[in-house]
């Protein structure tokens, strides 16, 4: 899994039309999953941005861990870039974002109010992964279903501009992912979320790393998820598996376990989580330094 090829052409040739794009816009809003706010970002995306000011806007916040996402918040503070947690499905904070976008704009906006501008116009570009709920945030926006949504990577195909209101417009982008996944672990995070297509991963593998990683973050969440006790939860990853397999009524048919294994995560039925914080990438900053 480590070296997994994912660049459809759709990708590489959006990766051209934003860079091209952005002469046009003042903000960036990128979209991240808050389950996995660093994985599920594109690293060529601080590239294709460059200075431009940016509002990091961590989607699905109903379904991650509140105290972690805190963490992830004042981390991209920290770092000088806005930043908001929201739940786009039920549109819990969609609001606040023209609002953030016209604050970090307030220079911008006075200079073109002093040459007789009555109501100037923030334009937006909204970015990120595959499957991170750009069209739900869009739409939300403004209040119709004027992008294509999907439960699934990739459908967003085509660019367009959508008002939300009159002095606030966005620019809609396809899910542009890396060329390859280098680090195997950032492949199962996004497999398990459901960043990624799932044709391109086994199940199996993806599945155990959903067990492993919930026993060892969230235990509790995923013992009364699978109604499993203290002899349970002392098992290996592989006989529990197993032991799941059976109590759930498919046998040995471990795939159709680890595949339940990544619904329930999907879905949230395993409780809110997040699968990283802001620690875990600081060696990679001091690499990068």
């Amino acid at each position: 899994m480590a070296q997994i090829q994912w660049f459809p052409g759709h990708m590489a040739k959006a990766r051209k039309e934003v860079q091209a794009r952005l002469k046009q816009v003042d903000v960036v809003l990128e979209i991240v999953d808050a389950r996995v706010p660093e994985s599920s970002r594109n690293p060529m995306m601080n590239q294709i941005v460059g200075q431009k000011p940016r509002i990091m806007v961590l989607n699905k916040q109903d379904l991650a861990d509140p105290a972690k996402t805190k963490l992830w918040l004042d981390h991209f503070r920290a770092g000088g870039d806005e930043a908001i947690a929201i739940d786009a499905q039920h549109a819990k904070r969609l609001n606040q974002l023209p609002a953030l976008a016209k604050q970090l704009m307030a220079a911008k906006i006075a200079k073109q109010k002093a040459r007789g501008i009555r109501n100037p116009a923030i334009r937006a570009i909204c970015i990120g992964i595959p499957n991170v709920g750009k069209s739900t945030v869009l739409n939300r926006l403004v209040h119709k279903n004027i992008a294509v949504t999907g439960n699934r990577p990739g459908v967003t195909k085509n660019q367009q501009w959508l008002a939300v209101d009159d002095t606030f417009q966005v620019l809609d982008t396809p899910g542009i992912l890396w060329p390859k996944f280098e680090d195997e672990l950032i492949g199962q995070k996004l497999a398990l979320t459901g960043a990624i297509a799932d044709a391109v991963f086994q199940e199996d593998t993806v599945g155990m790393f959903g067990l492993a990683t919930f026993r060892r973050l969230y235990p509790e969440q995923f013992r009364v998820a699978y109604g499993l006790n203290a002899t349970d939860m002392a098992l290996s990853d592989s006989d529990l598996m197993v032991h799941l397999s059976q109590k759930n009524g498919f046998g040995a048919d471990y795939n159709r376990m680890a595949e339940r294994i990544i619904f329930d995560a999907r879905q949230g039925k395993l409780g809110r989580y997040t699968l990283e914080v802001p620690a875990d990438f600081e060696a990679d900053d001091d690499d990068a330094r």
